[in-house]
């Protein structure tokens, strides 16, 4: 990790990695009474610099993934901001509750709000990953949290119509904004619509209804990203919009299959946007600048090298380098995160697809930076992304996989960038 970190004031601070105490001089102290006063002062500047050291969290975060070990970004960082690894270092582990029961916008209720705000204080006052200097354990193995199904109020079957037509309306923007898109049949719409339900099903989820959902499968032959919508619980989910994805690639070291499940966006773990900076092989590995990184937290990841097993990864949903990696989305080749086109990665965060959690912050009166002040939120704003494993034995026509010119751009050594 480089010694200088980014803020959002653009100041920067010397001295090694996050983290580090700083270097106090060991004097002997003076008598007649000079003791007691030095110590107390010694312990304010003590406790001053961790106080500046919590405040200085948001930052931006670099794209230099190491390719093994602790998986903290290395140059500029904003907080809670490691890759996916197999010995992640970490000053603490990091907190996980279940989703706020809000109705996100404008019709966030006032106790959900409270709730949020509150999950917000206490993840503000764990200390975030920060690099190599860092403790180097990583995260006590632990049952992953329970899902709570969000509250939304009641619909009559009009006004569940309504909701459906003014919601499916997003198909359009998605159309307009998103040029990587995949033209699934209506079939197959139907059937991924299907197994979302039988995921959702498996957390005690079955009844979700009223917000977006995503669901990625992360099946060899297929490699795609789908939203989706449905007002009330009895009802089919409908497709907005489908992407090529990749996800992990075994078969090398410090490399995860993606986690299968149910995963929570939580601002517990607070988002961070991209610096745009390349690491040693000339690789963004999160793409261009600004380019949100959606942080599900620590899982239990399975390796993809050695003799298996499971081991801690940070899994998170994040663009990829533009020129070199995202021509290859459709295949798998992340390190065990969700690599998604610029543009839709754009699109989930300019429209808060998945930001229930962060819009009920804000509802409450929270100011967060890593919101965009421009954005136009949903009524609809969901909060859970599905990974599930279809098992195709075959490429369907409508998922093609890179071709070979794509490949060819990729430079050796790309494969060390999530």
């Amino acid at each position: 990790m480089n010694d200088n970190f980014s803020r959002r004031q653009g100041a920067r601070v010397q001295g090694g990695v996050r983290g580090d105490a700083p270097q106090l001089s060991h004097h002997r102290l003076p008598r007649f009474g000079a003791r007691p006063r030095r110590a107390v002062a010694v312990a304010a500047a003590l406790c001053a610099w961790v106080c500046a050291s919590l405040a200085a969290r948001a930052a931006w975060a670099a794209d230099d993934v190491p390719a093994s070990g602790a998986h903290g970004t290395s140059g500029a960082v904003m907080g809670a901001s490691p890759h996916a690894a197999s010995s992640p270092t970490a000053s603490g582990a990091l907190a996980a509750s279940g989703a706020p029961t809000v109705r996100p916008a404008s019709q966030a209720a006032s106790s959900g709000a409270a709730s949020a705000a509150s999950a917000s204080a206490r993840a503000s006052a764990v200390p975030e990953a920060s690099g190599g200097a860092e403790a180097s354990a990583a995260p006590a193995a632990s049952a992953p949290p329970a899902l709570t199904l969000p509250v939304h109020p009641a619909l009559t079957p009009e006004q569940a119509a309504e909701e459906t037509r003014d919601a499916l309306e997003m198909r359009k923007r998605f159309a307009r904004d998103v040029d990587r898109r995949l033209r699934v049949p209506l079939a197959d719409q139907r059937a991924y619509g299907e197994r979302l339900q039988v995921a959702l099903e498996e957390e005690d989820l079955g009844a979700l209804a009223g917000e977006f959902v995503i669901l990625v499968d992360r099946s060899a032959n297929v490699q795609a990203l789908f939203i989706y919508f449905r007002a009330l619980p009895d009802e089919p989910w409908q497709l907005i919009g489908a992407s090529p994805v990749a996800t992990g690639r075994p078969g090398e070291f410090d490399h995860f299959l993606t986690p299968l499940g149910v995963f929570e966006h939580t601002p517990l773990n607070m988002d961070f946007r991209a610096e745009g900076t390349m690491n040693q092989n000339g690789i963004r590995g999160y793409g261009r600048r600004d380019m949100r990184i959606y942080d599900l937290g620590w899982v239990d990841g399975e390796r993809g090298w050695g003799k298996g097993g499971y081991s801690q990864m940070r899994f998170q949903m994040h663009a990829t380098d533009p020129d070199r990696l995202e021509p290859l989305l459709g295949i798998r080749h992340s390190k065990g995160c969700v690599r998604i086109p610029a543009q839709l990665n754009a699109f989930i965060d300019h429209y808060g697809i998945i930001d229930a959690g962060y819009q009920a912050l804000v509802d409450a009166g929270k100011s967060l930076w890593v919101l965009h002040s421009d954005r136009e939120i949903t009524p609809w704003a969901g909060r859970f992304i599905v990974v599930i494993d279809s098992g195709r034995k075959t490429r369907p026509a409508w998922s093609p996989a890179p071709g070979g010119k794509a490949r060819a751009k990729v430079p050796a050594g790309a494969d060390t960038a999530d």
